[in-house]
């Protein structure tokens, strides 16, 4: 049974602090306290808007927080669940006479009952040769390598499904019709539908092949990655900051393991760091993409979709950032990281 205890942070916590503790519940809530007086409640999406208000990651996590969090006193707990619908939120404290949180109602089907929906297509780039995986992808192209019971492709695809989305197009290149097999064969309650790419073209080339078959805002994934994240609220921030193409990356920190030497000009120490942190964001290479970057892409051009992403950038046009926790990502691209993803998964279920 959880404990009260595993979902209280002190305010005087950082930012990064507070998003490692987001990731070790799994849930998308805690609430600040002292002596488990309740002072306050951070979710993630708090965290994300402080972030990309430009908030650093070291600041008190008070600075993020409502300090004015919904609660009930422990005897109404009755009311619990009408005050989660009423307010649509994810967990409610219940309270003691001196204000400290006894008990947690969360509300029921957590993380599928509160979800937006975003019942729009998804583009996979499903052709790559899958080199790093080698010699795995000698037999199988990259889609269909399994982790854990099912291949990457539909884990990929089931996570979009789980938040409405049905319509689905595989750019297809390597080993395809081993692909188009399997998802033939599958029992399946979407649409596949395969776009044939006859030459390499990269991840953002390929886009050129869906001219004339786009016509709504769509997400757009690679093939090795799988995030847990809310797709209904990418969606929906997207569309509310206006974004040509939305970028979803993941939180990074890395604490080199070595002593970091600086020179100067003259080839003298400048600075000496013993085992320097370092924070970052890193593109997940899933986004959300509006239908004019198909219209507009070259046709036949070898090009990565991050290159058409600063086309953009460099052009003036609007392009955004959704942050995501760095446990929300799992990458297959390299052996190592996909066993990291198995392990992941089993532990998971």
């Amino acid at each position: 049974m959880l404990k009260v205890e595993e979902f209280c942070i002190s305010k005087t916590a950082t930012v990064l602090e507070t998003l490692k503790k987001l990731d070790e519940t799994g849930q998308r809530i805690l609430f600040l306290t002292e002596d488990r007086v309740l002072q306050g409640a951070v979710t993630d999406g708090d965290i994300r808007k402080f972030i990309l208000r430009g908030g650093a990651l070291g600041t008190a996590v008070a600075e993020a927080a409502n300090l004015s969090p919904r609660s009930l006193p422990l005897a109404e707990r009755g009311r619990a669940k009408e005050v989660l619908e009423q307010f649509s939120i994810d967990a409610l404290p219940l309270l003691d006479k001196k204000g400290r949180i006894v008990d947690i109602v969360f509300a029921t089907g957590l993380d599928l009952d509160h979800h937006k929906q975003a019942g729009i297509p998804v583009v996979i780039m499903a052709g790559g040769l899958g080199t790093r995986l080698y010699p795995y992808t000698k037999i199988l192209p990259k889609p269909l390598i399994p982790v854990g019971e099912l291949p990457i492709a539909e884990l990929i695809i089931n996570r979009f499904r789980d938040f409405g989305c049905q319509d689905f197009k595989l750019v297809v290149n390597y080993k395809k019709n081993m692909i188009k097999s399997y998802f033939n064969d599958l029992e399946k309650d979407y649409n596949v539908e395969y776009v044939d790419e006859e030459k390499f073209m990269g991840t953002g080339g390929g886009l050129c092949l869906l001219k004339g078959k786009m016509d709504s805002t769509f997400f757009f994934s690679n093939c090795d990655t799988l995030i847990d994240a809310d797709f209904g609220d990418i969606y929906e921030y997207h569309k509310q900051q206006g974004n040509l193409i939305t970028m979803i990356c993941a939180f990074k920190h890395y604490v080199v393991p070595y002593g970091v030497v600086e020179l100067d000009d003259k080839g003298g120490i400048h600075a000496m760091r013993e085992k320097p942190e370092l924070n970052f964001l890193t593109n997940t290479g899933v986004y959300v993409v509006e239908p004019q970057v198909v219209e507009e892409m070259p046709d036949g051009e070898v090009i990565g979709f991050p290159d058409v992403i600063d086309r953009y950038r460099k052009a003036g046009c609007k392009v955004g950032v959704y942050p995501i926790g760095e446990a929300s990502w799992m990458d297959m691209g390299q052996m190592e990281e996909l066993e990291k993803m198995r392990r992941r998964l089993e532990n998971s279920q």
